[in-house]
């Protein structure tokens, strides 16, 4: 399978998203953790998967506690990439929060959640409207700068919107929304064009595509730097996507 290197790491192409290792709303633990925990395990040690994709805000909280109990130690060679800027005030409800104060916080917890020491790459999970981006992107610039973050991603972006970060940091991914019924995301080109990493999340449109591998080829046929991040919660499924990469 084709590799790529994100935030410093040469990695297969196709990695494992987590949001799906919740409840129903994406909310609080799943009701089988020993399986959501077991299923990570299959995913890294049998299937090689080295990219795993999850945020503070899946449940919120539950799935980078379940992304600990799984998988650490964490192997030198896995790219662990998380998200902070959402808040979750109730089940299937997400609101952006780009306070600096608030960023750094959800970082310094998501450390602790974790139990590492720096996060490999952190998504601004969305950009708030109601915070200037040069202060979120900012205040995740610094702690880079301290050692905390080691790169910065951007996650719903526009290409205008990573321009705008790139004069503050180097992008090293950005992740975005798309799949065959959602093919259209202006950043793509960008991201084609300047060689960032582009990780569609959605890439089955949450399991609504008939023909999950046609979809996956379909995405991986865009570029070299495109790396979608497909989610099971189905060791069956799992097993499915990733066993023709091994």
């Amino acid at each position: 399978m084709n590799e790529i290197t994100i935030a410093g790491k040469k990695i297969p192409r196709l990695g494992l998203g987590t949001m799906r290792l919740t409840g129903p709303g994406t909310w609080g633990y799943p009701a089988d953790m020993v399986g959501a925990v077991e299923l990570l395990r299959t995913a890294v040690d049998e299937l090689g998967v080295l990219h795993i994709d999850t945020a503070d805000a899946y449940g919120p909280h539950t799935v980078e506690d379940l992304v600990r109990r799984a998988l650490h130690p964490y192997r030198e060679q896995l790219l662990l990439a998380t998200k902070v800027g959402m808040v979750r005030p109730a089940p299937n409800v997400w609101h952006p929060l780009g306070r600096p104060d608030y960023l750094r916080a959800a970082v310094e917890a998501s450390l602790r959640r974790l139990g590492t020491e720096q996060i490999d790459l952190c998504y601004l999970h969305r950009v708030d409207p109601a915070v200037p981006l040069a202060d979120q992107v900012g205040e995740l610039e610094q702690l880079r700068q301290e050692g905390k973050i080691g790169h910065i991603g951007l996650s719903k972006a526009t290409p205008e919107q990573i321009r705008q970060a790139e004069e503050l940091t180097t992008v090293a991914a950005v992740q975005n929304c798309l799949n065959t019924e959602e093919p259209d995301d202006p950043a793509l080109a960008y991201c084609l064009v300047n060689g960032i990493p582009y990780v569609p999340y959605r890439p089955l449109n949450a399991g609504r595509l008939r023909d999950p591998a046609a979809a996956l080829r379909w995405l991986l046929d865009l570029g070299p730097m495109v790396a979608p991040i497909p989610g099971t919660a189905d060791p069956a499924h799992l097993r499915a996507l990733f066993a023709p990469a091994t």
